[in-house]
């Protein structure tokens, strides 16, 4: 076993020394060594409940014969952070939440890991980790929230951050979004909708990371706890069988991944994120792939922010593998590849069927033909920037409009909070990219007020910066060059026309290649934002938005 370098012989003596200071006996030693990555915390709701979870792990380890050892990662609350500096570190910590598992697991190097995130970036984080450290691994989330309840209908946060918007539109009194706030957000999970934290939940399941389950079990049910037993159980055969992540992520698998992406319509930020956990399996996923594979995947599921179903309802239409299961009537899911249960994806999937084809549309009867995200090009976007398709108003999938632009998020919330910006603008939101913010923060204050005030259908949002899955319109991100990089958003001047046409996978300005040079001649990168911490060595490391913004080895 790969943890007898710190346990066996007799030059470990001083080592079993020390595991006896933490009251371990002979026999637990002699076990596989199994670490459980806790990044439980009290800031985050879906980390909130993650010490029951992880409990349930270490029972289900201490059941198959394994020693269980439990260690923290960090977590950060994506709404929490939202609308202020604290969203610069969002994504710049999915960084550390690898490397900090990294370092643990190999200054003592267990045999195997379960790995338990919930939220945003930890997602992705304790996958990248996996593909890099390739130990046998099990990944077992907290589950999503469940949807609140408010005037008879479901809701969750997104609901409360338009509802500002509504407020400030004159379209909510202020007694209505104080009863709202009550009612959105029920409970410990990941907030309930389609969003980036349950994206990425779903997506770690369609790799074959995780059991099935764990994209859509909710987090208050039983059913998750014995999840999470089978998990720690199943951590220990696999170190038994030596099965390991590079068995099980491969090109199938993340093609597979970018499939149901596009059938579930997921968060923009899985465009960040998979390319990201690829790089680490030793893969590179191109942008063009996604509009290959979204030109013949078809759009099965609109949960919320894209429609008014929850991932609990997507739990009771029959989960992930009943998408899959849909998807395999088009040949679109390859059978063959392993899964951390041990079973190919078409062992997995043998009798599965849809449960609701309210929540699960067929294969006949989709929301869309082509699938929920999309990569544009154009002058204005050469590297590519990515629109969740799927969430857009079909009267704005072409728009033409004046530019509306601002430097920060803050110019153009304060913009739109003072009501001017008017039915056909595209506002511009520039240096909030991976390096210019730095950090790349995430515009859902900006869009769900546009959404609140009913601006949505007639607006349009284009960014450096990145979106949350909760964001919903014409919510164009991941403009690439960014403008901190000297790409041609960086010298859009108001009143500039900007071009979109998201069914011909175009984005352009209405300037000429000679202005645009000439523009470009003048400019001036601004001075930094960030001067002194972690985020001016991620800055300096951190890489486009178009490769997953992973940072230069």
């Amino acid at each position: 076993m790969r943890s007898d370098a710190m346990k066996k012989g007799l030059e470990r003596a001083p080592h079993r020394s020390l595991f006896k200071a933490l009251g371990f006996v002979d026999e637990e030693m002699d076990r596989p060594l199994i670490g459980v990555v806790n990044s439980f915390n009290e800031i985050v709701p879906g980390h909130e409940h993650l010490r029951d979870i992880a409990e349930a792990v270490k029972a289900g380890v201490r059941l198959a014969g394994g020693t269980p050892v439990e260690f923290p990662t960090i977590a950060v609350c994506d709404g929490l952070a939202m609308g202020h500096a604290g969203m610069k570190y969002s994504l710049a910590s999915r960084e550390l939440v690898a490397d900090t598992i990294e370092v643990m697991a190999q200054a003592h190097p267990f045999d195997g890991l379960v790995l338990i995130p919930n939220c945003d970036k930890v997602v992705p984080g304790m996958l990248m980790a996996a593909a890099r450290l390739d130990l046998p691994a099990v990944i077992v989330s907290g589950g999503p929230m469940m949807a609140g309840r408010h005037q008879g209908r479901d809701v969750s946060v997104t609901n409360i951050f338009e509802a500002v918007g509504a407020v400030k539109a004159g379209r909510m009194t202020n007694e209505e979004i104080a009863s709202l706030e009550e009612n959105a957000c029920p409970g410990c999970g990941s907030c309930a909708g389609m969003f980036t934290a349950n994206s990425m939940n779903c997506l770690t399941e369609v790799l074959g990371m995780a059991l099935p389950g764990n994209g859509t079990i909710p987090a208050v049910a039983a059913a998750r706890r014995r999840l999470a037993k089978k998990a720690g159980i199943r951590a220990v055969q696999l170190v038994k069988e030596d099965l390991r992540p590079s068995r099980i992520l491969n090109d199938n698998a993340f093609i597979n991944g970018l499939t149901v992406d596009m059938a579930l319509g997921c968060s923009t930020n899985t465009v960040l994120h998979l390319p990201a956990i690829a790089h680490e399996a030793g893969i590179k996923i191109d942008l063009d792939l996604i509009n290959t594979i979204s030109e013949k995947t078809p759009n099965l599921c609109r949960l919320s922010p894209a429609g008014n179903h929850h991932i609990q309802d997507l739990h009771e239409a029959g989960g992930i593998p009943a998408v899959m299961a849909e998807l395999t009537r088009l040949n679109l899911i390859n059978l063959n590849s392993k899964t951390v249960n041990g079973l190919t994806v078409g062992e997995n999937l043998a009798g599965v069927r849809v449960l609701d084809y309210n929540v699960i549309r067929s294969v006949e009867n989709p929301y869309s033909k082509t699938g929920g995200l999309a990569i544009l090009r154009g002058n204005l976007a050469p590297d590519g920037a990515v629109v969740k398709r799927s969430a857009v108003a079909p009267e704005m999938l072409t728009h033409s409009g004046p530019a509306r632009v601002f430097n920060s998020e803050e110019e153009a919330v304060s913009a739109i909070m003072g009501g001017q910006i008017k039915d056909g603008d595209v506002v511009v939101i520039r240096y909030e990219g991976p390096k210019g913010s730095p950090g790349m923060r995430e515009m859902l204050t900006p869009t769900s007020t546009l959404a609140g005030m009913g601006l949505d259908k007639t607006v349009a949002l284009i960014t450096d910066g990145r979106f949350s899955g909760a964001s919903r319109g014409a919510s164009i991100g991941h403009v690439s060059p960014e403008a901190a990089e000297g790409g041609l958003i960086a010298v859009l001047k108001d009143g500039d026309v900007i071009h979109i046409d998201i069914n011909n996978y175009r984005l352009d300005a209405a300037i000429t290649e000679e202005e645009a040079k000439k523009r470009l001649a003048d400019w001036q990168p601004p001075e930094p934002r960030v001067t002194r911490g972690y985020l001016v060595r991620y800055a300096r490391q951190v890489t486009s938005a178009s490769t997953g913004a992973i940072l230069k080895r």
